[in-house]
C-alpha cells in the first residue's frame, strides 16, 4: 500500500492547510461572508446590495448607457439587463432607447430610496470596519481592487 501523503494528519484525516493559502477559496470564503453581511443590512431596502448599489449609480448619472453601467459594477451586459429588468419591474428604473443605445433612468420610486440605500451602505461600511478595523478595511479593499485589475489583464 502507497503512502498518501494527504492522509498524514492524526486519525487518517486528510491534511487540507492548503486551503488556509489557497487564493481562489479564501476569496470565495470571504466573498460570502462580505454578501451576507451586505444582505442584512440592505435588507431594509427591500433590495439585495447588488442592486442597491446599481440604483446609487443611475440615480447619480440619469440616461447612464447599459454599456457603462455593466462595465462600473464589472458585470457582464446580460447579468445587467437581468438586473435592470427585475428593476423595470418593481418601478425603480427605466430604460429609453435612442439609436442602438439603450439609457438607464431613475424613477421617482427609485430616486426615493436613495437616502435608504445610502443608510443601508454606510451601516454596512461601519459593521465590517468594526469586525476588521477601519484601517485593515482600507487596506484589504486597496488590495482587492488593485489584485483584481491585475488578475483581469490576464
Amino acid at each position: 500500500m502507497m503512502d498518501n501523503p494527504m492522509l498524514d494528519a492524526p486519525g487518517g484525516q486528510a491534511d487540507e492547510s492548503f486551503l488556509r493559502n489557497c487564493l481562489f477559496f479564501n476569496a470565495n470564503r470571504l466573498s460570502r461572508a462580505v454578501t451576507k453581511l451586505a444582505e442584512e443590512h440592505f435588507a431594509q431596502t427591500g433590495l439585495s446590495p447588488m442592486y442597491g448599489y446599481l440604483i446609487r449609480i443611475v440615480n447619480g448619472s440619469p440616461g447612464i448607457t447599459q454599456k457603462l453601467l455593466a462595465e462600473k459594477l464589472y458585470i457582464t451586459p446580460s447579468t445587467l439587463t437581468r438586473f435592470i429588468d427585475k428593476l423595470e419591474t418593481k418601478k425603480l428604473v427605466e430604460r429609453k432607447v435612442q439609436g442602438k443605445t439603450v439609457l438607464v433612468y431613475p424613477t421617482e420610486k427609485g430616486l426615493a430610496l436613495e437616502n435608504q440605500i445610502r443608510d443601508a451602505s454606510k451601516s454596512f461600511k461601519a459593521a465590517y470596519e468594526e469586525l476588521i478595523g477601519q484601517a485593515a478595511a482600507v487596506m484589504l479593499s486597496a488590495e482587492i481592487e488593485k489584485s483584481s485589475a491585475l488578475l483581469e489583464e490576464h
